[in-house]
């Protein structure tokens, strides 16, 4: 079979694209810069406490498995970029703390069933292409009375926006991908985990980012550091009309974000980006 037909060779070529575009950039910049207080708050939301044995799933560089560590959990950041790994470890160290980070694909874990008192995911797990996949991975690897803890961006907030913005310009889907701001919408993640969780707990959010002085700042921001959003222009750099068309649409959806805001002292333009915070229990 060729790898268009067969569905294992398929996924994996998949997979091999999205490690890859992940390592574009400088991610851990996005994570520690723009949004330093998601990974905590989904700590505190999760109930993370000293000897909770803790799974970050999508985990990027750390920025919930961190603050776990930090809160005394023995916490085990998975990822399917190495890249990433390497400089949450460094992260990590700068910290003075140690967890273990281990290379994986949030839809096949390497991890036993009810391993964890805490499974958890902060803008990351939305990213892998099959979302019932994800999820059911989620809940398997998670203790009886477990917590389940995840943070995604909404379709209707800022980020959500951005990759509608850039979806004419990147590369197509491939077939049963699903369009990861999904997860940010409280029915999806409802259906995804089903009857094998209880007390889900579903909260809309923003986080302030002051970090830009005008539109244009983000999206020079994001083309530089930010791994979807360099592959969508890289798809389009043989089209100089495509990219003038594609940095317009994103300078205008930073506009509209920040037009009802206020230059602080700074200068800097605030933006709120919305996302949805969900924590949920796995049956006994």
């Amino acid at each position: 079979m060729t790898e268009a037909t067969d569905p294992v060779e398929a996924d994996r070529a998949l997979k091999t694209r999205h490690r890859k575009m992940w390592a574009l950039g400088d991610y851990p910049a996005v994570a520690t810069q723009l949004i330093p207080d998601l990974g905590p708050e989904l700590v505190r939301a999760c109930g993370v406490k000293n000897g909770d044995r803790v799974l970050d799933v999508a985990a990027g560089s750390g920025n919930a498995a961190i603050p776990a560590a930090l809160a005394g959990a023995d916490v085990v950041a998975c990822d399917l970029t190495p890249e990433l790994l390497a400089a949450g470890r460094e992260l990590a160290a700068g910290q003075g703390t140690e967890l273990e980070w281990r290379e994986g694909d949030a839809e096949a874990l390497p991890f036993a069933d009810d391993a964890f008192d805490t499974v958890m995911s902060c803008v990351g797990i939305m990213f892998a292409p099959h979302h019932q996949a994800g999820a059911d991975e989620l809940i398997r690897v998670c203790r009886p009375g477990g917590t389940i803890g995840l943070l995604n961006w909404t379709p209707e907030g800022f980020i959500g926006q951005m990759f509608a913005a850039m979806k004419p310009y990147a590369p197509k889907p491939p077939p049963g991908a699903q369009p990861p701001p999904l997860w940010g919408r409280e029915d999806h993640v409802r259906a995804l985990l089903g009857d094998r969780v209880t007390d889900v707990e579903a909260q809309r959010r923003t986080v302030r980012v002051d970090l830009f002085g005008k539109p244009g700042d983000f999206r020079e921001f994001f083309k530089a550091n930010y791994g979807p959003t360099i592959a969508t222009y890289r798809n389009i750099a043989q089209d100089p009309e495509q990219v003038a068309a594609l940095d317009s649409a994103l300078d205008d959806l930073a506009s509209r974000h920040a037009e009802s805001r206020h230059a602080d002292e700074t200068g800097a333009v605030g933006m709120e980006w919305e996302y949805l915070l969900v924590t949920a229990y796995k049956h006994h």
